[in-house]
């Protein structure tokens, strides 16, 4: 997600509606990716062909992001781009300007076949350039907690920090993908400025208490956990379990609100995600 004002300085909002811009990120040289802001009606189109492509969205529901929102957008100054390889375009991203100096990352997608090529990384050093070049200081976004690739990405490859747990954030959603399940998600963000933070090495995963975790068969089961850290566990693969087994992946919705949301209420902090597959969490002043 990377597009923005071109050599020749900063530009007005208005300015950079006008014409496709480009500039030069890591992230796009190393996907073999580039990325542009959009500002035509038929690359709105195509964008909003791309997103409905990754929600999986039957014609008749409502897609991630509606095109007249993406026109008025990419016309009043907002982040509206897309990734491309070739002329090919595989990924599409949204935001918005918030009232905190900050990028509200809405929606961010790669088309299925895609992934493992350091698209979406590429999308997120665009986003940060953007709003380098656009004065904001973070840019924020919001992930389905019991993903692991997304946590994984979002936590320890970009070093975003959890900020809150936000139950059924959206209410219900028919995008086909989130048909049937509570739209809980994990409020991040990610600073513009300087070097991003490097998440720190995570301790060993039998210290620390378990607060959820799987049992042998793959059934989530909560415990009460007080400890200075904790580890909280996500399901092998949430999006195939609503799918094969709605009534399991509403039990590990329930399981993982009670756990991790309850542990960040009650004053613990998400250090970072270890790879196999769980959540890593300290007690803030354990911590300070």
């Amino acid at each position: 997600m990377n597009s923005g004002p071109d050599t020749n300085g900063p530009e007005r909002p208005a300015e950079q509606t006008r014409r496709t811009v480009d500039f030069p990120s890591a992230g796009a040289e190393r996907a073999d990716v580039r990325i542009r802001s959009l500002r035509t009606v038929p690359e709105l189109q195509q964008a909003d062909a791309v997103l409905r492509t990754v929600w999986n969205t039957p014609d008749t529901a409502e897609p991630p992001l509606a095109l007249d929102v993406m026109c008025a957008l990419a016309h009043t100054g907002g982040y509206v781009a897309a990734a491309y390889l070739g002329t090919a375009m595989v990924g599409a991203t949204a935001g918005f300007r918030t009232v905190g100096d900050s990028l509200h990352s809405h929606v961010a997608g790669v088309l299925p076949g895609m992934h493992g090529r350091g698209i979406g990384a590429a999308m997120k050093s665009h986003q940060r350039e953007w709003a380098a070049r656009a004065g904001l200081s973070s840019i924020s976004w919001t992930y389905d907690p019991l993903i692991r690739r997304n946590a994984h990405f979002n936590l320890r490859r970009l070093g975003a920090v959890a900020e809150a747990y936000l139950p059924d954030f959206y209410g219900p959603l028919a995008d086909g993908i989130n048909d049937g399940d509570e739209s809980d998600r994990l409020f991040v963000s990610w600073p513009v400025h300087g070097t991003p933070h490097a998440p720190a090495p995570l301790p060993d995963l039998a210290a620390a208490e378990p607060v959820l975790e799987a049992d042998g068969n793959g059934e989530p089961v909560p415990r009460a956990a007080t400890g200075g850290v904790l580890r909280c566990v996500t399901p092998v693969d949430a999006e195939s379990l609503r799918r094969t087994d709605p009534a399991a992946a509403r039990r590990w919705r329930s399981a993982m609100r009670q756990a991790l949301g309850g542990a960040l209420e009650n004053g613990y902090r998400i250090d970072g995600f270890d790879r196999s597959g769980w959540y890593v969490l300290r007690r803030k002043e354990t911590s300070e």
